[in-house]
């Protein structure tokens, strides 16, 4: 390269950006009309912006304007670099984000006339096979898509043109498309606001055709939401009467002519408004509605009040009051059903907010009598549990009327297929009968039961009643976490994403907000139910291939995550987990040992002032935030891990998770005690005997010894390991002690053989689970800990009377602890005995409920339909997730609690509501396992698998339709459950 064209390269990349802002635009129409492009419309400064809004002579001055600019780069390239034309596009290139970051343009006109100099023949080609495929198509980003291939494809394909030449095209249309995408299309401005003169030539480049019907894929922004929604069902096949769009600032005239409105065949006109029909806002009876239109006359009168009532004074406070977009009506017309029977079903109860019954409302003519609320329809409720396994015919129908019950089954039916089509989402359901054909009206959401509450995940994340204080940490600790790794990948698209509302509580117990996780994994591109295949083996739908190349920054930043995770445990684990455990927890404080009795503990570590205690959770809490990223993150990797290496969890060893591990040393101690004590007279009746027994022996000290540093070791495990407010075994170690009994009492020693070595997939896979092992080791000592300080703490009170038994300070939230121990607010402090009181009654209530729904829709349910009754299973096959394989039979127990523990073995089928580290202690001893709640993950699917006993996860209600003694079949492999 010469001087010369280094001084021209120099002049290319300075020049042609500074030409491109340069807002000759914005100067001529400033001029023409005194009024400011970029305070107008859409904000651009733009050729169409200049048309529509400063007339034709302004337009026209624009075009020469820009098209100067391209014409004046390209000979500015060609002076200096004669022999490589490439260079011409560069100087396109440069002009055109010149004019994108500096004068808020796209470049389009520059482009065009500076392709003509160019290379002339290209410019013709494109502009006449784009012209006249955007004439006959008419679709305005198909045809701008087409004339971006076009260019670099007759550049490659003409000849004299260099490779050079074509790599420059192709970067020249992506930059131009990825503008497209970045800033408004003046062209979606309503035409009927555009310059005189100029409405014709905007509604023709704007795509518009003359007649718009619900075959087309119309788009929300701008029909309007019920009408996009109609014409998408209607191409998925459901029965849609015909109809037709009405766009902002169509001629009605051509479609009033067109339709030939008559008594024959009498037409509905309806609404479609930006904002209407929506997830946020139904604006149902907000718009103006008119049927049996047969005439012309009546047609125009009718879309004229239905355009009308877009403004009327109720329509505007609604969208106010609900921050909606001022922004434009659609008018929908249809052919109108001559309905036979006609209403409305909802396909989730929106009063119930729970719950699998369809509600309908049905009455015979048409379904305006049934929205207009002047008759009182007839109702009806229909349970559908199963989509795919229960047949239309067999749905369970409660009410009745004048309406076939054949029918209302199809109906329930329509809608809750309707709602599976949605993701999930309740809708709202608007059918009509004309005596062959059940027709849908419409389908809406139904925005009172929004958000939706899964009991999934949850329920196997914290199980079990939740008190106060437990829900006050956990909450902001999990969906802290979670947002920072939401944000992690989404980065500005995490905007506006509350990531408090992940977690809520309904009748004390956990449950997750599936619609914002849908809305969080919609921006991440991945589809909605990654979640549960990332910690439960569910299946999903391959995710969008655009949506998830948007988020590739984010998603490779969260890779970069997954595969430091073992460096950072590990750095943590020094800096941070060792030195605080290290330190002598709650109980050593008080110099007490394993053997020492609970109430000496609490006594004794109750010297401690409060705010010494609080001052030492607060240290654990900061600490635990750190432990929970890792908590949430380990199972996932792990999970990612084994799903993509496809590692079976035989090929797995996990015997390093804490629920193997001490089941496994538990085991070895009770050998022990059979090798010392192999002549003992009897069977002990239970373990109060047992270690009566061992402590009479002289042999059986030992024996003692070491399930005291078992205990020691092993004793921050609980029942719930999540749950600070249930007590570890080092507290309540009767459990343990039964099982030792239990191991010591079986006549075989199950002998464990070590796993072969499997192949570097299945040891990439093990190194995870080793990992996630330790992490649960971590966060459960963390949680032990907290726990004992709050303890203490409610011992003080206790003393002083604040609190009257064991497990009140649990009812307490966090914040108002700290407010106690402090004394902000004596008030609060005078009220908090009773608020203790009311919340330990409202727990006891909740624990009264059989079962707690899998689905909540809505914030705050009513108590009085939460907890409703079931009805008997229609069906002997219930489907679950195969958790542990096998297939076997057995006579059902039903465990609700660890309270009593049951007289149970192998040919036992023991039903829980759900299994944590605790209820490890009852499956050595049974034959098989089902739970209402959990995955392959699961504490209990691990230790099942341990044991080599099948067990079935996610049997929703497990608890309430089994009963003990029934017979049943499991198949761990398949997931099913067979009533006998």
């Amino acid at each position: 390269m010469t001087l010369t064209q280094v001084w021209g390269a120099l002049l290319i990349f300075i020049v042609c950006p500074l030409l491109g802002g340069l807002p000759l635009i914005a100067w001529i129409v400033r001029a023409l009309t005194g009024r400011r492009l970029a305070r107008l419309g859409t904000g651009n400064v733009s050729v169409s912006a200049a048309f529509y809004h400063g007339g034709r002579l302004a337009g026209i001055l624009a075009v020469l304007s820009e098209a100067s600019k391209g014409i004046a780069a390209v000979l500015l390239a060609r002076s200096f670099f004669p022999t490589n034309p490439e260079w011409e596009l560069i100087a396109l290139i440069a002009l055109v984000l010149g004019r994108y970051w500096m004068g808020r343009g796209a470049g389009t006109t520059n482009v065009v006339w500076g392709m003509v100099v160019h290379a002339p023949l290209v410019a013709v080609l494109v502009f006449v096979i784009g012209g006249v495929s955007f004439t006959l198509v008419r679709e305005r980003k198909q045809g701008r898509i087409l004339v971006l291939i076009l260019l670099p494809v007759f550049m490659a394909l003409l000849p004299h043109h260099s490779t050079a030449q074509v790599v420059a095209a192709i970067a020249l249309s992506g930059i131009i498309a990825w503008i497209y995408q970045k800033i408004p299309d003046d062209l979606d401005l309503p035409s009927e606001q555009a310059q005189t003169g100029n409405k014709a030539v905007f509604r023709f480049f704007r795509g518009d055709k003359a007649i718009v019907s619900l075959d087309q894929a119309l788009e929300v922004s701008k029909v309007g939401q019920k009408a996009a929604t109609l014409s998408q069902l209607k191409r998925w096949g459901y029965p849609v009467p015909m109809g037709w769009v009405l766009t902002p600032g169509d001629d009605p005239g051509v479609m009033i002519e067109f339709l030939q409105a008559s008594e024959q065949q009498p037409l509905a006109v309806r609404s479609s408004a930006v904002g209407e029909d929506s997830e946020q806002s139904s604006a149902a009876g907000q718009y103006a509605t008119i049927l049996n239109v047969t005439s012309a006359e009546a047609l125009e009168e009718a879309i004229t009040r239905v355009l009308a009532s877009y403004d009327n004074p109720a329509a505007k406070t609604y969208r106010r009051d609900r921050n909606l977009p001022e922004a434009s009506m659609s008018v929908l017309i249809q052919t109108q059903v001559r309905g036979v029977f006609s209403g409305v079903a909802f396909s989730r109860d929106p009063i119930a907010q729970q719950g699998n019954a369809v509600v309908i409302e049905a009455l015979p003519g048409d379904a305006v009598r049934i929205v207009s609320g002047q008759v009182t329809p007839e109702q009806y409720r229909v349970f559908v549990d199963d989509l795919q396994a229960q047949d239309v015919a067999s749905l369970p129908v409660e009410g009745s009327g004048d309406v076939p019950p054949a029918l209302i089954q199809q109906v329930a039916y329509l809608a809750r297929q309707l709602e599976s089509q949605y993701h999930g989402i309740p809708q709202d359901v608007e059918w009509s009968y004309d005596g062959q054909t059940l027709w849908l009206l419409q389908s809406r959401t139904i925005t009172t039961l929004q958000p939706i509450w899964t009991r999934k995940i949850a329920a196997e994340v914290i199980p079990g009643l939740i008190r106060p204080l437990t829900w006050s940490i956990n909450r902001p600790l999990t969906c802290g976490i979670w947002g920072e790794i939401f944000t992690l990948v989404l980065g500005k698209e995490a905007a506006g994403l509350d990531f408090n509302e992940t977690a809520t509580l309904h009748a004390s117990r956990a449950y997750f907000n599936a619609t914002l996780l849908g809305q969080i994994f919609r921006r991440m591109g991945l589809p909605p139910e990654s979640l549960e295949f990332l910690t439960r083996g569910a299946k999903f739908s391959k995710p969008p291939l655009a949506s998830t190349l948007q988020n590739v920054p984010g998603l490779l930043r969260l890779l970069g995550r997954e595969l430091s995770l073992e460096k950072d445990f590990a750095r943590d684990d020094r800096r941070l987990f060792t030195p605080i455990l290290e330190r002598r927890s709650a109980y050593l404080d008080a110099g007490l040992d394993a053997s020492t009795q609970k109430s000496d503990a609490i006594a004794l570590v109750s010297t401690s002032q409060p705010a010494a205690l609080l001052e030492r959770i607060d240290t654990l809490l900061e600490v635990l935030k750190r432990a929970t990223y890792y908590s949430i993150l380990a199972p996932l990797s792990f999970a990612l891990r084994q799903a993509l290496l496809k590692a079976k969890d035989s090929q797995l060893d996990n015997s390093q998770t804490p629920e193997v591990a001490s089941l496994r040393s538990l085991e070895d101690i009770a050998l022990d005690a059979r090798n010392l004590l192999p002549h003992s007279p009897s069977f002990p009746e239970n373990s109060s005997s047992f270690f009566t027994l061992l402590a009479e022996m002289p042999d059986g000290q030992s024996i003692l010894e070491q399930f005291d540093r078992w205990l020691d070791h092993y004793g921050y495990l609980s029942d719930v390991g999540t749950d600070i407010a249930v007590p570890t075994w080092k507290e309540d170690p009767h459990a343990v002690r039964e099982l030792l009994t239990q191991f010591f009492g079986e006549t075989e020693h199950r002998h464990r053989e070590p796993k072969e070595k499997q192949g570097w997939k299945v040891d990439f896979v093990q190194r995870r689970l080793n990992l996630k092992g330790k992490v649960t080791d971590i966060y459960s000592r963390l949680l032990a800990e907290v726990r004992w300080n709050f303890v203490a703490l409610e011992n003080i009170w206790l003393h002083s009377g604040l609190l009257s038994q064991s497990g009140d300070i649990f009812f307490l939230k966090f914040n108002e602890i700290r407010q106690i121990i402090q004394q902000s607010d004596q008030s609060f402090i005078d009220q908090a005995p009773q608020l203790v009181k009311q919340r330990r009654s409202q727990l006891e209530q909740d624990s009264q409920m059989a079962s707690a729904s899998p689905l909540v829709y809505g914030n705050a349910p009513p108590s009085t339909y939460f907890n409703t009754a079931n009805r008997q299973v229609s069906q002997k096959r219930l489907q679950g997730i195969g958790a542990s394989p096998g297939l076997v039979e057995g006579k059902v127990k039903v465990l609700r609690s660890l309270q009593a523990i049951p007289d149970i073995d192998r040919d036992t089928i023991l039903v829980v509501p759900y299994t944590d580290s605790g209820w490890a202690a009852l499956l050595s001893r049974v034959g098989g396992l089902i739970a209402e709640v959990g995955g392959r993950l699961s504490h209990g699917a691990i230790v099942a698998r341990e044991y080599g006993i099948p067990a079935v996860m996610d049997i929703h209600n497990a608890t309430q339709l089994l009963q003990d003694g029934q017979r049943v079949r499991i198949d761990g492999q398949q997931g099913t459950v067979e009533i006998l």
